[in-house]
């Protein structure tokens, strides 16, 4: 139940005709994987400079960072404003969920590196290992060891902030998820994608002649075969946001 806590999604991406027709938006698919009764959810579109007030910050108990067309290892104003926001967060002990583009801006604020990552885009589902320190971490939660999930992305945390602590990785990127204290988590993919958005994402890229026509049809068809570990997911990121680990 979720005793009428409050959280807010800093939504950073825009949001697709897709989505926003099946999901209402990127919003509307993080409220679908996490929120329970009795709790509220706001948005706050900061890609478009929307910002929560100082005297509003202090009345959520968490936030999720969403992903982003942007680099998080970029210099537009609206993500210098999310690193500040990101820095008071911190200081307030706040609950803070950041995934992919906010799994990589959260390493920046704190004092990591992002940028390009060597190995090229990570598209499809990856198989995620869990630290032997976030086994026990999520020992409660009786989830395997390996986990797999969506992925879709070219960045990558290179360094990680100091006191920070990788609890996850994958063949391909050395950063899947970190922690940072009992209050900030990290994760590189996306628990929040069903197959569909992965699919209509594939399209996107293609179209924008991000990846070649080839390389779509191989991911379309192994996107096919596996499926992510969507439940697990859930209870991880949504145990860690209400404070249940």
């Amino acid at each position: 139940m979720g005793d009428g806590k409050r959280f807010a999604v800093l939504l950073c991406a825009e949001d697709s005709d897709y989505v926003k027709k099946r999901y209402s938006g990127y919003y509307g698919v993080f409220v679908e994987m996490l929120a329970e009764e009795g709790e509220t959810w706001d948005v706050y579109k900061v890609a478009n400079g929307e910002f929560p007030d100082d005297n509003e910050i202090d009345n959520f108990d968490g936030f999720v960072i969403t992903e982003s067309c942007n680099d998080a290892h970029g210099d537009d104003v609206w993500i210098y404003k999310l690193i500040a926001l990101l820095n008071k967060l911190d200081s307030l002990n706040k609950k803070v969920l950041g995934i992919c583009f906010g799994h990589q801006i959260l390493s920046r604020a704190l004092g990591g590196k992002t940028g390009r990552a060597i190995s090229g885009w990570d598209i499809g589902v990856t198989a995620i290992h869990l630290s032997s320190s976030s086994s026990k971490l999520f020992s409660s939660l009786k989830i395997p060891t390996t986990l797999s999930v969506i992925e879709c992305h070219r960045d990558e945390v290179r360094e990680l902030p100091p006191k920070a602590e990788v609890i996850a990785w994958s063949e391909k990127t050395g950063v899947e998820m970190f922690r940072y204290g009992d209050h900030i988590l990290g994760i590189q993919g996306h628990p929040e994608y069903t197959k569909d958005i992965m699919l209509h994402l594939i399209d996107r890229l293609l179209q924008r002649s991000f990846i070649q026509e080839s390389y779509a049809d191989i991911l379309k068809e192994k996107l096919v075969k596996v499926e992510p570990d969507k439940e697990a997911w859930k209870k991880l990121c949504t145990s860690f946001l209400k404070g249940r680990l």
